[in-house]
């Protein structure tokens, strides 16, 4: 494919690319801001266990097991472009719901919605960069995902520097809670988180469709007139090829897997059963 290579469109690669990229930059921009805002939030909260604090921190972890673990079963279903704008989504409404949450409870439940968001984005915009992007070129876009997670953490330090305003290190927290940073900084930091997803939300209805994803649910002629977006006839055809061939070896190997597992049940087994252990000792 070396030959049709050189008939890329390299910039709108890299659009598509850096668009779903934004997912690892929501993740690392959630993953610095809840620090920045955490002596400000606690104060409002009147938050002194330690195990509440914690709990306060780490509930958008919750919904990012949850996400992750869910991220398969959407890209499967539904393909990477729907699962990544409902990711967007719900990091919008958290963003949004933190910043105007007026009681704990509400604070964590918008914190784990947001967690849901990043789960999904975390594995999937990766997954759809690879799928997108040209094979020879495949290794530096998916590293782009990894530069925008530390732009996120970088952009969620800017942010809390620029509406945080001093505080006295003798500050009490009842003090905390009344000032500017306790009623409506915080609120703001997380706020901010606003912007970014809503912007990765809007761009995301541009973008295609994964055209491995198009070949396996059997839209290839979809998937042809995705990639000449991207190349010409030649990188299309030989694309679409490229991809049937690696699903053909991916139906093998699972029919290969469940085969092996079939014959390794104890329904198939005689008196010693699998891996020679004797069936009496195994039951």
């Amino acid at each position: 494919m070396n030959n049709a290579q050189t008939h890329l469109k390299m910039g709108y690669v890299w659009t598509i690319c850096l668009v779903a990229a934004c997912g690892g930059l929501l993740f690392g921009y959630d993953w610095v801001v809840i620090g920045g805002a955490k002596p400000f939030y606690e104060a409002y909260f009147s938050i002194t266990d330690p195990a509440q604090s914690g709990w306060a921190m780490s509930s958008a972890l919750v919904g990012c097991v949850f996400g992750a673990l869910a991220s398969g079963w959407c890209a499967d279903k539904f393909g990477r472009k729907i699962p990544l704008i409902i990711a967007a989504a719900l990091f919008t409404l958290s963003a949004w719901g933190t910043a105007l949450a007026g009681s704990f409870d509400l604070f964590v439940a918008w914190r784990i919605v947001g967690g849901l968001g990043i789960g999904l984005a975390s594995a999937l915009s990766p997954m759809y960069i690879a799928e997108i992007s040209p094979a020879a070129q495949r290794g530096r876009f998916v590293a782009v995902n990894q530069l925008t997670i530390v732009i996120g953490v970088l952009a969620a330090q800017l942010v809390n520097l620029a509406i945080a305003k001093p505080v006295a290190t003798s500050a009490t927290l009842a003090e905390i809670s009344a000032s500017w940073n306790g009623q409506v900084g915080w609120r703001w930091m997380f706020g901010s988180g606003v912007v970014p997803a809503l912007a990765f939300l809007i761009l995301m209805f541009f973008v295609p469709e994964s055209p491995r994803w198009l070949v396996r649910v059997g839209k290839s002629q979809r998937a042809h007139q995705m990639l000449m977006r991207i190349g010409n006839q030649r990188y299309a055809d030989e694309t679409i090829r490229d991809i049937e061939q690696t699903l053909s070896k991916d139906t093998q190997k699972s029919l290969l897997v469940r085969a092996v597992a079939a014959q390794s049940s104890p329904d198939h087994c005689d008196g010693y059963g699998a891996g020679n252990v004797p069936a009496v000792v195994r039951y």
